[in-house]
């Protein structure tokens, strides 16, 4: 299962989520060994930018680890709204 979370970001505070995104990703592929990336679209929008963190191939635990993880980058600072979730499976074929 993949984890896909997106939120609005002011522009301002871009290079402060960045940094923090990037050193807890870090933590959590450590310690759970997920496969993380972090986006963003190109372009601003009203002064805000989309920002998106992938997870690849979570553990059943994983929403807690990062509940946990998030809270302590203190990441709601930072966010205009909310983290929107998604979960994505891959599909097998049958041969």
């Amino acid at each position: 299962m993949d984890l896909y979370i997106y939120y609005r970001v002011d522009c301002a505070h871009a290079q402060a989520l960045r940094e923090r995104v990037t050193a807890m990703q870090s933590a959590l592929s450590q310690r759970c060994g997920v496969a993380t990336t972090l986006k963003r679209r190109p372009e601003a929008k009203d002064g805000h930018l989309t920002w998106m963190e992938t997870y690849h191939h979570i553990p059943e635990d994983f929403d807690a680890i990062l509940a946990q993880a998030v809270s302590q980058a203190e990441l709601a600072s930072l966010i205009d709204g909310e983290r929107h979730r998604e979960y994505f499976m891959d599909v097998t074929s049958c041969a």
